[in-house]
């Protein structure tokens, strides 16, 4: 159960739900209610779908591009800092021009749910705690963050404007942080494993 928690944590702050709600009140903007519903349950198996897949085939595929695990956490660790110094730093989410009918698979389902935090975060944390955590906690996430929009228009009252605002940014803060503790490990890795970059 300790697993599931260390995985679940990092998996939450990457998925960002509180930072993607303002741009799904957004995208919704003017649906009647039974549209909205279909767009969160398109959305939410969407991107458990999308995140699975990836988490089932990702490390297959990085073993064969002879890509290995220290690697990846470098890279993958300097991608979560970027994305997160990017949402710190800018107001809004990037908008984009969408069809109704395809709103919930894209962009909410995947890149917004399922977008590069997440995918880099699953793979590191599947080397780390296991497939069967860290599907669990993906799973758990995403549909917490369905759960979230479903009731968007209530959370949104509740929250303000600015306390969406300011748990965003917290949340990017956080995984910041954990991008910084990630690229460590795999400086670590890297050099107790002999690597001398040449």
């Amino acid at each position: 159960m300790r697993n599931f928690w260390l995985c679940f944590v990092p998996l939450f702050v990457a998925v960002d739900a509180v930072g993607v709600l303002p741009m799904f009140l957004s995208l919704t903007e003017g649906i009647d209610p039974p549209a909205a519903r279909r767009v969160v349950y398109q959305s939410v198996a969407t991107a458990a779908a999308v995140a699975i897949l990836f988490l089932a085939v990702g490390t297959a595929v990085l073993r064969l591009l002879g890509i290995t695990v220290a690697d990846f956490m470098v890279a993958g660790g300097v991608l979560l800092f970027v994305i997160s110094m990017t949402d710190l730093v800018t107001t809004e989410k990037l908008r984009r021009q969408v069809d109704p009918e395809s709103l919930g698979a894209v962009p909410l389902g995947v890149p917004l749910i399922t977008g590069p935090a997440l995918l880099t975060t699953s793979i590191l944390l599947l080397n780390e705690y296991g497939f069967w955590n860290t599907a669990a906690a993906i799973v758990v996430n995403i549909l917490l963050a369905g759960l979230l929009f479903r009731f968007s228009p209530a959370i949104n009252r509740l929250l303000g404007k600015s306390g969406a605002k300011i748990l965003s940014k917290i949340s990017s803060l956080l995984l910041a942080a954990i991008a910084v503790m990630i690229v460590r490990k795999g400086i670590a890795v890297l050099v107790s494993s002999g690597w001398t970059g040449g």
